[in-house]
């Protein structure tokens, strides 16, 4: 059995199984029947792990393990697969959220939240900072910092930025308008950008501006800013420096204020 390796790698990534378990299964998927042995030796796994690759595979449901002797394995259809693994993923997902739920009610999070409201009195200013690498990572951030938003939230970014915080932030921002947190956005608005105008209008306060950059200012103390240009940087090496810093930021809010007013608002 020739597979490549660019195969079974993208086979691990969307089964979440390990090299073994790709090997022995796409060695069984070519055959529909096979030993433990015969599998072994197609996929190039040791004899001694072959079995348990496949108990384990036969629990993610993955294959069928006949009875009789010779034990032989039968390879589960793939579109069958599929779905298993999708009910899998959500029962898993359904089961970590549950418990995820009941830690709110529990003294565990609270034991949690003294340690930090605790600690954060001992934290040196210098420390309150990070490197957030990675667009995913970046945003998860940047959304955090903007849900404890008291006051007013300030935004200067890209046209793709743009859209792309409307999509993922709009709920985060009604909930702000609602607690009467102050939300202004600028950006090079463009064609594109005519639907999540639309969708943020009511919500935020948006103006058109010819200057690139890309930065975020939660009550005048903390700034998340991005270090490179959204259109010449891939998601995955996309970075920002997160700093909680009343001065500096407040410098960037007082430096904003005056290029809002010169900025074309949105109709």
């Amino acid at each position: 059995m020739i597979v490549k390796e660019e195969f079974l790698s993208k086979l691990r990534r969307y089964f979440s199984l390990n090299l073994y378990e790709v090997k022995i299964w796409a060695a069984l998927l070519s055959r529909g029947v096979s030993t433990a042995g015969e599998l072994s030796d197609i996929a190039n796994v040791p004899r001694s792990r072959s079995y348990d690759v496949l108990e384990s595979l036969e629990k993610k449901g993955f294959v069928v393990m006949k009875l009789g002797k010779p034990i032989k394995y039968l390879a589960v259809p793939p579109t069958e697969v599929l779905e298993r693994v999708k009910k899998n993923m959500k029962k898993d997902a359904d089961e970590k959220m549950g418990r995820l739920d009941e830690l709110k009610n529990t003294e565990v999070l609270k034991e949690l939240n003294t340690l930090h409201t605790q600690g954060i009195d001992l934290v040196e200013p210098t420390d309150l900072s990070g490197s957030l690498r990675g667009r995913h990572n970046l945003y998860n951030h940047l959304e955090l910092t903007i849900r404890n938003a008291e006051e007013s939230v300030i935004i200067m970014t890209t046209s793709q930025g743009f859209i792309r915080k409307i999509e993922g932030f709009k709920p985060v921002f009604e909930k702000l308008k609602k607690r009467g947190v102050k939300i202004r956005i600028a950006a090079p608005l463009t064609k594109d950008c005519a639907d999540a105008m639309k969708d943020i209008k009511d919500v935020a306060d948006v103006r058109h501006t010819d200057s690139k950059a890309r930065f975020c200012v939660v009550d005048g103390k903390e700034i998340v800013f991005m270090v490179m240009d959204d259109a010449e940087v891939h998601p995955t090496y996309d970075i920002g420096i997160w700093i909680n810093t009343p001065f500096f930021a407040n410098a960037i809010y007082e430096l904003y204020d005056l290029a809002w007013k010169s900025m074309k608002p949105v109709k």
